[in-house]
């Protein structure tokens, strides 16, 4: 489905990936492991186009290395950003309608996702559809940077750090909701801090040291590898 070889990216003269690789199936939820300054959301800012980037990005058989954000979206990849990046002043609806997938004509094109399916998924947004966005609490506006991203229609969604300053209740909320869209075959990419979560709901780990991939395997052999999680995860 996603298939990545050989990348690297990085920021102006400073490369931080150095020919990363991996694959990600339908259906399938990935952690994408590391401390801080590891690459992690380089590597997902690099598959959407957010920067440039050199090396062998395909989705679904597409070539999408050298591709514009916004062709890489309508060829079906969502992405949720640290950091949230709702539209503080509209509303939580028309945030919604932002993200909802174009057409080449003036209309949009039906998706899997309406207001109406996403508001039964996230109630808390239902019941402030017509609030702004810039007053939610931190975990509405992640529920609605989610939502927003849904409404694209994406086959798989790249997240980066959902859960970061959310309550525990909330952070059970949003690995729920992921692991709902692994139920409906879409693939996720997950960037995440907190260890337990992702190894709660991943199918698989890819750990990253350096800029590169350094394991590749189910949670149960990253938790079996004490040597690889001093090394490259605690602090």
């Amino acid at each position: 489905m996603l298939r990545v070889a050989e990348l690297h990216a990085g920021y102006g003269k400073s490369r931080v990936l150095h020919g990363v690789g991996f694959e990600l199936r339908a259906g399938e939820i990935v952690a994408l492991l590391g401390r801080n300054g590891a690459g992690r959301s380089t590597t997902l800012k690099a598959i959407m186009g957010l920067l440039p980037a050199s090396g062998r990005i395909e989705w679904q058989g597409q070539a999408l290395c050298g591709r514009k954000p916004f062709e890489i979206a309508r060829a079906g990849l969502g992405y949720v950003p640290e950091g949230r990046e709702v539209f503080p002043t509209l509303t939580v609806r028309q945030n919604l309608l932002l993200g909802q997938k174009r057409r080449r004509g003036d209309g949009c094109e039906p998706g899997r996702w309406t207001t109406a399916a996403l508001f039964d998924l996230f109630p808390p947004l239902a019941e402030r559809r017509d609030t702004s966005a810039g007053v939610l609490s931190g975990g509405e506006q992640q529920m609605l940077a989610l939502a927003r991203t849904l409404m694209g229609d994406p086959g798989l969604v790249l997240v980066d750090e959902p859960t970061e300053g959310l309550a525990p209740g909330l952070v059970q909320r949003v690995a729920q909701v992921l692991c709902e869209l692994r139920r409906r075959g879409i693939a996720v990419l997950l960037v995440e801090q907190k260890l337990a979560i992702a190894l709660e709901i991943a199918d698989r780990c890819l750990l990253m040291g350096h800029g590169r991939i350094v394991f590749e395997g189910t949670p149960a052999e990253l938790r079996a590898r004490a040597d690889l999680r001093r090394e490259w995860l605690e602090v």
